[in-house]
């Protein structure tokens, strides 16, 4: 028998997705291992393995395929603690990475400072070198001063390089011979170029995606290096994929050469898995919210695409590879409650996490968090948490509630665990309106597929806070990033900066053309090295534009009919479209003249995904047997605990109906009915809930 496993590592938990040949899904779930991610790894395919009553080896020696997404990068930003790193520059220009854009992240906050550089001072050395902006030369580079900075680096103890020239976008050779003299200089070091990396305008953000692929490039190839030996050991002789940010997979030899393009890479799979089970209900227009242990993702999916940003940041440190774009706030169900100097309630950023978790799971906690709150508000039920795994201590959470929260307000305990439950949906709404309403989208158009193990006991609240009327909960929510990870393709991504007027007279019929073939050949060739068929790739271009004298560009994907013959009519009125959704105006009929930044290439290799397994229809009756008894449960919009009705969500069948108020029980998850919902049940294990109450 064939598996293929898709595995996400969270803060909290590492998800596992186990499909069998024919389609047959498992799920799996265990305790994540911050010190050592590989350790929750192979732990939860020893789990798997004696489900199936298999030796790890006889098991793994079945998996053709796993698909592994890791915040190994990620974190080591978060916490500081990166790679040791150097940085090689052009003569002048050494603390562009400090002074970053000049720009007061805080507009009004006259304390707030940018953040320590990954690079100190002294590891920034200056290479005499200049181009011009059109790549010509000005001054050749000088090979002694990359003979002694490597000299100096060697003596600091870096363990990786970067290498940022200004202009290099323009002309590579500076940056290829430096990199040439530094890796024959320093062979163990991790030498990152731009112009490997991202060779395109904009020095402060080409520096630091450069300088950020450096510092975790050693961190990521040692625990890849790590994860595939372990697993070569234990039997596996399959094909290793890894998660990227954009929301691709590849291989792990490319994340090691590209490694800042896993920095985002978690839950960077979501939109995959929502696609899967929101297009069998005819949407194309959803928004998919991802709500862990520690954390809550949202990413807006449009026509079946996903946005994508070259945007973004980690840790306040730019990132300018195409990725994601996810709005992630600290908000799961480890959250801890606080209340702020002012005297107000606060839900996270701050997590419990796997160790010592949540105040219930009695493992040690004393903060009161998310988890603790619906607990006593009867979202949960100490019972059957984790399918009757762990015990939940309710007496434990509600001392914690009244000790830390309850009793410095002068309220109930109730009142305190409703008031937790409020903000850290209201949180959850907010996250959500900045990747729709301030890019555009009016959420109200959407549809909510909810994942995530504490993600269900909030969804319809945060709908309602935004007045969305309908929610897809899938059946696997729990492990909703390792479901989509099965689902993702190859990706490889490709940038040129062209920085010129959008002009088909003054550029030449070509200008668009020629450099997109050229992305898209070497994109072709990498798919291909990777096994890739040719009739499975495919290719998405488009262009980053903005109107003359603007600061900020808009990318726009556009056909590849439009660009080939360089329809200048056609690109104008594309941005000008995109530019009034996201800004509410446009200049077309003043004339303003549009300038073309950069080109971008986008090259998927199409992967085989497993199939969703169907069920025949069945009655609107929900059979006697999936209803496990009633309860007491806090109604949010009537401020009151009422009993309702509890049913076995893994014995719903395809076509039940369910009204609000209930709970549905799964072993990984819970799902809060309010009153006015009504959930049916699809052909594909999902829970549909709308809110008929809103009409």
């Amino acid at each position: 028998m064939a598996f293929r496993i898709g595995i996400d590592v969270g803060g909290t938990f590492t998800d596992f997705l186990l499909v069998e040949q024919g389609g047959e899904a498992r799920v799996c779930k265990v305790p994540s291992t911050p010190v050592d991610p590989s350790r929750a790894v192979l732990a939860g395919l020893a789990e798997m393995a004696a489900a199936h009553d298999l030796a790890l080896d006889g098991f793994l020696g079945q998996v053709e395929l796993i698909v592994h997404g890791t915040t190994v990068t990620t974190n080591a930003v978060l916490t500081g603690g990166t790679a040791p790193t150097g940085l090689l520059t052009t003569r002048g220009f050494r603390d562009a990475l400090q002074m970053r854009r000049g720009i007061r992240e805080e507009l009004y906050d006259n304390k707030f400072t940018a953040p320590v550089p990954i690079v100190p001072r002294h590891l920034r050395l200056p290479v005499a070198e200049r181009l011009d902006a059109g790549g010509a030369v000005v001054e050749a580079v000088e090979l002694a001063d990359v003979g002694a900075a490597a000299e100096a680096l060697a003596e600091a103890g870096v363990e990786a390089v970067a290498i940022c020239f200004l202009h290099a976008y323009a002309n590579p050779a500076h940056e290829a011979a430096a990199a040439a003299r530094l890796r024959q200089l320093l062979p163990a070091a991790y030498v990152s170029a731009s112009t490997e990396v991202l060779p395109q305008v904009r020095f402060y953000e080409r520096t630091s995606t450069t300088v950020l692929n450096a510092a975790v490039g050693p961190i990521l190839k040692r625990y890849l290096d790590s994860l595939a030996t372990g697993l070569a050991e234990a039997g596996f002789a399959g094909v290793l994929l890894i998660m990227q940010s954009n929301g691709g997979v590849t291989s792990p030899e490319a994340a090691t050469r590209l490694a800042a393009t896993t920095l985002l890479s978690g839950p960077a799979a979501a939109p995959a898995a929502g696609r899967a089970y929101a297009l069998p209900h005819g949407v194309e227009d959803f928004i998919t919210v991802d709500m862990g242990g520690t954390s809550f993702d949202a990413a807006l999916i449009k026509g079946g695409q996903p946005e994508v940003t070259s945007q973004a940041s980690v840790n306040r440190f730019a990132l300018a590879l195409p990725s994601m774009e996810i709005n992630t706030v600290g908000a799961g169900g480890g959250s801890i409650a606080w209340i702020d100097d002012g005297g107000l309630l606060r839900m996270g950023p701050r997590s419990a996490g796997a160790d010592p978790g949540p105040v219930c799971y009695g493992h040690g906690g004393t903060l009161p968090t998310c988890t603790d709150a619906n607990l006593i508000l009867g979202y949960l039920s100490a019972e059957y948490f984790a399918g009757g795994s762990l015990r939940l201590d309710a007496d434990g959470a509600r001392s914690a509630i009244r000790e830390h929260i309850a009793k410095p307000l002068g309220m109930e305990v109730v009142a305190a665990a409703a008031g937790m439950y409020r903000i850290i949906n209201v949180n959850m709404a907010s996250a959500m309106q900045e990747i729709s309403v301030k890019k555009g989208w009016d959420p109200r158009d959407f549809l909510m597929v909810c994942a995530g193990g504490a993600g269900p006991i909030h969804a319809a609240m945060i709908a309602r806070e935004l007045a969305m009327t309908r929610i897809l909960v899938p059946r696997d929510s729990s492990i909703f990033c390792a479901a989509g990870m099965l689902r993702s393709d190859l990706k490889h991504d490709f940038v040129r900066s062209l920085n010129a007027p959008l002009e088909r007279a003054a550029l030449g019929s070509r200008a668009l053309a020629d450099p997109l073939d050229v992305m898209a050949a070497a994109g072709r060739d990498r798919l291909v090295g990777e096994g890739l068929a040719a009739d499975r790739i495919r290719f998405h271009r488009a262009l980053d534009l903005r109107y003359a004298g603007q600061y900020h560009e808009v990318t726009v994907e556009l056909p590849w009919r439009v660009l080939r013959d360089f329809d200048e009519g056609a690109i104008k009125a594309a941005f000008h479209a995109a530019h009034d959704r996201l800004y509410g105006y446009h200049l077309a009929e003043e004339g303003t003249a549009v300038e073309v930044i950069n080109l971008r290439l986008a090259a998927l290799g199409l992967t085989e995904k497993p199939p969703l397994r169907d069920e025949p229809r069945r009655s609107e009756t929900v059979d006697p047997a999936a209803c496990k008894g009633r309860r007491e449960v806090y109604l949010p919009d009537d401020g009151a605990f009422a009993e309702v009705d509890v049913f076995d969500g893994d014995r719903l069948a395809h076509g039940n109906r369910v009204d609000g108020p209930a709970i549905i029980e799964q072993v990984n998850t819970t799902l809060l009915v309010p009153p006015g919902f009504v959930v049916r049940c699809d052909a594909y294990g999902s829970f549909l809930l709308t809110d008929e109450a809103a009409g």
